[in-house]
């Protein structure tokens, strides 16, 4: 298998900060019933500026690009294009330290 391990930056919109954090607790078990990730449990942690980062493993980088087409991700990346902006890790404060600390959320 060619495992790929992830980590995803989700920047809330104003006022969304909670309603993200409801999406977070669904995110890896849609992905789950959909088999593109791995058993392994994800890492769901926050920023100081309210951003979520989230580390999880995908069963393949076909599995990243098939996700692209299935209706069921689709929705659920529909909600979360509601509630928040994608980011890169890079631009998340904490990561410019040479140990990055976050607030675990799960």
């Amino acid at each position: 298998m060619e495992e790929r391990i992830v980590i995803a930056a989700y920047k809330p919109k104003e006022g969304q900060s909670e309603a993200l954090k409801l999406l977070m607790k669904e995110h890896l078990s849609t992905l789950k019933s959909q088999n593109y990730v791995t058993d392994r449990a994800s890492i769901i942690m926050e920023s100081l500026d309210g951003t979520i980062i989230e580390v999880f493993e995908w069963v393949s980088a076909h599995a990243m690009q098939q996700a692209h087409s299935n209706p069921v991700v689709l929705e659920m990346w529909g909600k979360y294009a509601e509630v928040c902006d994608y980011i890169p890790v890079g631009n998340v404060a904490e990561t410019s330290q040479l140990f990055s600390a976050f607030t675990p959320l799960n």
